[in-house]
C-alpha cells in the first residue's frame, strides 16, 4: 500500500511525463510508468514521446544519470496525429473505444472525426481499425508541438474517460447482480410450488435436483457480482 509520501512522489513524477498514454514504455499509461520509476522498477529512458528532453527532465527530478532512449521502447519522432480517411470509415467505433483521451468523435455507422488538438499521437487507434482507414500525419501548422499545457489537458481527458468507464462498469455490475438476484427469486418461487405438492414422486425429486443445480449456479453468479461491487 502506498504511503502519502509515496503517492506524492508518483504524482510529481507523473506530471513530468507527456501524458500521451501510448503504453510504449511497457506500462498501461503515464501514471503506471511514473509509479514504476519511483519504485525503481523501470528506468527513466522508456518514453519515446518525451524523447531526449523528457529523459533530461526525469534525470534532473530523480537524480538518475541521463541515458539514451531505450530503442526497445521506440524511437523519438516529431508529433503526429491520427487522420481518418472518410471514404473508408465504416463507423465501427473501435477507434473511439481505443482512444485513451476521447480525441475521436463519432457514432455507430457514422463517419468518425479526430479532434486534432486533443490527439496525443499514441497510435492506439490503428490496430483495432478493421478497414485500415486511419493514418498518422503531421499536425496542421501551429500544432506541431506538444506543450505542458497540452499534456495537462490530455491528462484531464484521460482521467475523465477513465472515471466514465468505471461508472459504466459499476452500473453494469449492478444490473448483472440485480438480474441474477431476480432469477434466484424466481427459482425460489418455483421451488416453493414444488414443495407444496404440485409436483410429486420421482418427478418432484428430479425437479428439486434441477432447482438445486440452478440455485448453485445463480448463487455463484450473485456472489461474483457482489464481490466485484465490493472491490470497487
Amino acid at each position: 500500500m502506498h504511503t502519502d509520501a509515496h503517492r506524492a512522489a508518483i504524482d510529481a513524477l507523473e506530471l513530468l511525463l507527456p501524458q500521451t498514454q501510448c503504453t510504449q514504455c511497457g506500462y498501461a499509461g503515464c501514471r503506471p510508468y511514473a509509479e514504476a520509476i519511483v519504485t525503481q522498477a523501470a528506468p527513466i529512458n522508456r518514453c519515446p514521446p518525451g524523447g531526449a528532453a523528457g529523459i533530461a527532465v526525469l534525470s534532473a527530478h530523480t537524480g538518475q544519470p541521463i541515458v539514451p532512449l531505450d530503442p526497445e521502447a521506440g524511437t523519438e519522432r516529431p508529433r503526429r496525429v491520427a487522420q481518418i480517411v472518410a471514404e473508408l470509415c465504416i463507423g465501427c467505433t473501435k477507434c473511439i473505444e481505443a482512444c485513451p483521451v476521447d480525441a475521436i468523435a463519432g457514432a455507430p455507422k457514422r463517419l468518425h472525426a479526430v479532434i486534432v488538438e486533443a490527439c496525443t499521437g499514441c497510435d492506439l487507434c490503428l490496430p483495432p481499425c478493421p478497414v485500415d482507414c486511419i493514418t498518422m500525419v503531421i499536425p496542421p501548422p501551429g500544432q506541431e508541438g506538444w506543450s505542458r499545457a497540452d499534456a495537462n489537458a490530455a491528462r484531464a481527458r484521460y482521467q475523465r474517460r477513465t472515471q466514465r468507464i468505471e461508472r459504466q462498469q459499476l452500473a453494469q455490475a449492478h444490473r448483472l447482480a440485480d438480474k441474477a438476484q431476480h432469477h434466484l427469486d424466481e427459482l425460489d418461487a418455483t421451488t416453493d410450488g414444488a414443495d407444496d405438492g404440485l409436483v410429486q414422486g420421482s418427478a418432484q425429486a428430479a425437479a428439486q435436483a434441477e432447482a438445486a443445480r440452478k440455485r448453485a449456479v445463480i448463487e455463484a453468479a450473485v456472489a461474483r457480482a457482489r464481490a466485484r461491487l465490493a472491490g470497487r
